[in-house]
């Protein structure tokens, strides 16, 4: 478990990216929603010139941000780029620290696991009843499989990680400091 674990170890590698391309995928989701967004409104301010709004745009939206959101969970769990409440955890040591996280990662690995099996069943539940939204009868299935596949990443990452807290943990090794916000 010593090496297998490691950014640097084959899995580390795949699962960095893995996690690299999902959010990548995210950011040309969120950009092209951004822009379909502006030219929509840039519509509805030339109403007069003859332009129109892009019909469906809030169903286009909630789409692309929804599948953005979980593109961006693994890469941010991956970097550590979750906010950290640093106040009390920096006065303990490295072996202190090193639990914190492990605890910490079996919980985010829980987390990611729950919100993975329930957006499932949420998923075929669309499908099976045919959902569909309002203005440009897109089916709900597809957009809520799209996040789906975020989110069975962030399981994967989530299960990487622990593992890379554990064998962090074993071996004495503290880890890199985090991408993400102290307070």
């Amino acid at each position: 478990m010593g090496t297998v674990f490691q950014d640097s170890a084959p899995l580390g590698r795949f699962v960095h990216t893995l996690a690299k391309w999902t959010a990548v995928a995210g950011g040309i989701v969120m950009i092209a929603t951004v822009i379909m967004v502006v030219v929509s409104i840039g519509g509805r301010a030339l109403l007069w010139a003859g332009l129109r709004p892009i019909i469906g745009d809030y169903e286009l939206v909630s789409a692309g941000m929804g599948f953005a959101v979980f593109a961006f969970m693994p890469w941010a769990h991956l970097m550590r780029g979750h906010a950290l409440v640093a106040l009390v955890t920096d006065n303990f040591g490295a072996r202190a620290n090193g639990w914190i996280l492990v605890i910490t990662d079996l919980m985010m690995l829980v987390a990611s696991g729950f919100i993975a099996w329930r957006l499932y069943f949420g998923t075929m539940d669309k499908f099976v009843y045919g959902e569909t939204t309002l203005l440009l009868r897109m089916p709900l299935g597809w957009a809520y499989a799209a996040g789906l596949v975020g989110a069975v990443i962030w399981v994967i990452v989530s299960v990487y990680v622990l593992g890379r807290s554990i064998s962090n943990l074993i071996s004495g090794r503290t880890e890199a400091p985090s991408a993400g916000a102290h307070t």
